[in-house]
């Protein structure tokens, strides 16, 4: 597993809507000890963004992009990706209409198929970023069953969040464990309970997720990247992402 803890830019989506503002938000990622990111939540080029984050030396190894792009700009998101440097091409979640009955599913699934294996001819992968949906029955299956078990487990790969693995009620080293070397990157995202008997998404470490055994199943796994996201944060988006990134680098990340 690479120890260079990533930055998942969904976080900072607020800071990068012109190319000014991107490279003010490299700038401070940069300065903050990351090395790696995730390109998610902004509307710029991948070449203007590409200039960007080679003047500050951060890589990306993995996009996010709506499925509605892999159904119809497929070559658009391998070249942009080509641009940026990265095999691993994100979708941030399957549409509404494919949960919506057993038959819209399988649609889904042959498509996301499709998708996937026109891909890995051209050396990337697809990845599946979970939510908590995924854990619901359709028709009396689980979605996340038919992921796994109905795709290329080549081709099909996941971007796994453990916030979201908590919410849908599974135990997150557990859930990677099973998954195996199928995620190529993981979101750590803290899931912290509140008094109020509601949660809330909470920096790395200030939560209660179980982080020594999230990361040892990881690096067992065969996971190539860990990226830190914070869809929500009750102070500045960067300060999050440093106190997450102080936290993670007393475990051994970089």
């Amino acid at each position: 597993m690479d120890k260079r803890i990533g930055a998942q830019y969904y976080t900072i989506r607020e800071y990068t809507g012109t190319i000014r503002d991107f490279e003010e938000s490299c700038r401070k990622i940069k300065e903050t000890g990351y090395k790696i990111v995730q390109i998610s939540g902004t509307p710029l080029g991948a070449g203007e963004m590409r200039e960007v984050l080679d003047r500050y030396g951060l890589e990306v190894v993995t996009t996010h992009r709506s499925f509605d792009d892999f159904q119809n700009n497929l070559e658009e998101i391998m070249d942009y990706n080509r641009t940026l440097g990265c095999t691993l091409c994100g979708v941030g979640a399957m549409p509404g209409w494919a949960r919506e009955s057993g038959e819209a599913l399988s649609r889904f699934i042959r498509e996301a198929n499709e998708a996937a294996l026109r891909l890995r001819e051209e050396g990337f992968y697809f990845g599946y970023h979970n939510h908590a949906f995924e854990f619901a029955r359709v028709e009396g299956r689980y979605i996340m069953d038919r992921l796994i078990q109905e795709t290329d487990a080549d081709a099909f790969r996941f971007i796994t969040d453990t916030y979201w693995l908590q919410v849908g009620g599974m135990d997150p080293a557990a859930f990677l464990k099973r998954l195996g070397n199928r995620t190529m990157a993981v979101h750590f995202k803290d899931l912290k309970a509140n008094t109020d008997n509601t949660t809330e998404m909470a920096e790395i470490g200030q939560g209660n997720l179980d982080w020594d055994a999230i990361i040892e199943t990881c690096e067992a796994a065969g996971v190539k990247w860990a990226l830190v996201e914070q869809d929500t944060c009750r102070r500045c988006p960067f300060e999050s992402l440093k106190m997450s990134y102080d936290y993670l680098a007393q475990k051994g990340f970089c």
